[in-house]
């Protein structure tokens, strides 16, 4: 009894903190900060005792050093509670943006899907580059559930020799949505941060994440032929190609669509619209498929399964804002250009390398890369390093990718190990070299298109 008490209490807090969200974006009331900030700290207080292990210690050390380090600043209460807000946009992500992919999980998509897959990706190279292509799509609307959607799908039958890597293919094409899905937490955060419509940085990341397949391709091509000599030749079925299912690939254009309408037309931050669109567009999908069973058990799938599953990301990403809004209470961010000054280098070229090694040598060792990124996102001013705020938004977001198959506390990383049933450094092991790789590639984008776009627009 009172757990469940205390695990209606929880859902409350949570729900709160974005209903509070929503209603100060929309009103603009600085009155709600007070309010949005303890709910933010009681939220903390409550779910911090039902952490474990690396996480509850971050954590704690988040809230303890955040706090000395205001209190050394002599902050005032408003200060407080403007640093726990920081990452609240985060949470309102959470709730709304996993409604997208209900419709995904049709089971007549799923089936059809099953077939392509079958009758299309016959080679090695192909399944290999088409795992990680489907991964990205899917993973844009459904984030880390793609993994055992696409994975069942592959090994609908056996793959000699493949195993590990189509779980580099899995695992890179998750990154791969994280460059550009408008609902993942990376984006939600550093578009907010930087105060850019995600269309004005669209172009470049999509362009970054079709590099990611060519790049994941090449490091993997000697394996992949290795694995195709090697490999017993079985039976070829005579089985006609089968199209893309055309309902599936319909639903996945139109919310994108419906994003890049919704934020040419109504001028609210984007994590508004995609709260407004999860919540309105797959019910009216479903209405129209005659498929409410289908959303219905969707919706209390999320609120019973996948947010209380999510409560350590939740705590950890609140805890990793106000940390980060209590380091640029100290104004740290003009203290960097300064050191850079120091380095014989042009700035904006010691900056990028310096934030693609931070990111990702912090994710090798277990750090989320939200910590980071939140750090920087929010206490550096990108003109003072040399660089514009959407070259500073795809630096990061191609640092946070990179770093993802290659970091033992990723999420993805460890469902992996879980379905391949090996050690997760050895599922992150193999994304070393990519990951290497991909740090160079993202390097050279940057500068080529800065290039072509002086400093990637405004």
């Amino acid at each position: 009894m009172i757990s469940a008490v205390k695990t209606a209490m929880e859902r409350t807090i949570i729900f709160s903190i974005a209903v509070v969200y929503i209603v100060q974006q929309l009103t603009q009331l600085k009155m709600l900060s007070p309010l949005l900030g303890s709910l933010v700290f009681i939220a903390i207080a409550l779910l911090l005792p039902k952490l474990k292990g690396m996480t509850r210690w971050l954590t704690a050390f988040f809230m303890a050093a955040g706090a000395i380090l205001l209190l050394l600043q002599k902050a005032d209460t408003a200060v407080w509670f403007e640093a726990a807000e920081i990452n609240v946009t985060i949470v309102t992500l959470f709730l709304f943006a996993p409604l997208f992919g209900i419709p995904v999980r049709l089971p007549e998509y799923i089936e059809a899907l099953k077939r392509f897959y079958e009758a299309n990706l016959r080679s090695n190279a192909a399944l290999f580059v088409g795992t990680q292509l489907l991964t990205q799509i899917m993973g844009v609307f459904i984030n880390v559930g793609s993994i055992p959607v696409v994975y069942q799908m592959v090994f609908v039958k056996p793959q000699p020799g493949m195993a590990l890597l189509l779980g580099n293919a899995l695992n890179r094409g998750f990154a791969g949505a994280i460059l550009w899905s408008p609902y993942f937490a990376a984006m939600a955060l550093v578009t907010s941060a930087l105060g850019l419509p995600w269309t004005s940085i669209l172009p470049y990341l999509l362009g970054l994440a079709i590099l990611s397949l060519a790049v994941s391709w090449a490091v993997d091509l000697r394996k992949l032929r290795h694995a195709e000599i090697e490999a017993p030749q079985l039976p070829v079925e005579n089985k006609e190609r089968a199209a893309f299912p055309f309902g599936l690939g319909l639903y996945l254009i139109a919310a994108i669509i419906v994003i890049l309408a919704m934020e040419q037309l109504i001028e609210l931050p984007m994590v508004m619209l995609i709260c407004m669109a999860a919540v309105l567009f797959p019910l009216i999908w479903c209405l129209a498929k005659g498929a409410m069973a289908v959303y219905k058990q969707g919706v209390k799938n999320h609120v019973t399964v996948t947010l209380p599953a999510l409560q350590k990301e939740i705590t950890l990403f609140l805890a990793a804002g106000f940390f980060s809004g209590s380091i640029g209470a100290t104004k740290f961010g003009s203290a960097v250009p300064v050191l850079l000054e120091h380095i014989p280098l042009p700035e904006f070229l010691t900056f990028s390398v310096l934030t693609v090694a931070l990111i990702g040598g912090s994710s090798l060792i277990g750090l989320h890369p939200i910590v980071p990124v939140t750090i920087l996102a929010g206490g550096i001013d990108p003109l003072s390093v040399q660089i514009s705020p959407t070259y500073f938004a795809v630096l990061l977001l191609g640092s946070w990718a990179l770093s993802n198959p290659i970091s033992p506390a990723s999420a993805v990383n460890n469902l992996l190990a879980g379905l391949f049933k090996k050690p997760v450094f050895e599922m992150a092991g193999s994304n070393y070299k990519y990951a290497g790789c991909m740090a160079v590639v993202l390097l050279i984008y940057l500068m080529v298109m800065g290039e072509l776009v002086p400093m990637l627009g405004n």
